[in-house]
């Protein structure tokens, strides 16, 4: 009896190894949830998750950078508002999307989120690194 239980249970774990599938299958499956999903971010999210989720439309990059920096190298598609200009220019940064600033190096950008924050914005989110580790990564500047 012991043998024909132990032969069910060893049938039983090949099965669900089996049927749970490999790591790549659950990477995709990952990384589509990250394209599809409801977007439900921590305060600073590092660079592959915003090369991820940049091009959604319920996503919007801000570079608080200063101009000469911005046309030195930026990421494709960011809107450029500089951190002095963020006070006077609030009404472009939308309120019923996600809203990830960045900058060089993740401090300006750090400062960004927080003003915005105290004023509202619940919905802004500071990308570790800037510029400087999105290049490191490897990812696409323009």
């Amino acid at each position: 009896m012991k043998r024909n239980v132990l032969f069910i249970f060893a049938i039983v774990l090949v099965l669900a190894l089996v049927a749970c599938g490999g790591s790549g299958e659950t990477a995709v499956s990952e990384s589509t949830d990250l394209i599809t999903a409801e977007l439900n971010l921590p305060d600073t999210v590092d660079v592959q998750t915003v090369a991820e989720i940049k091009d959604r439309d319920d996503v919007v990059l801000i570079d608080v950078r200063e101009q000469f920096e911005y046309d030195e190298a930026h990421i494709p598609g960011v809107t450029l508002i500089p951190l002095g200009d963020v006070p006077n220019r609030m009404s472009e940064i939308p309120t019923d999307k996600t809203v990830i600033l960045t900058c060089r190096s993740g401090n300006r950008s750090g400062q960004a989120t927080d003003f915005l924050r105290e004023n509202g914005y619940d919905n802004v989110h500071n990308m570790a690194g800037g510029i400087n580790d999105w290049k490191s990564a490897g990812l696409d500047v323009e």
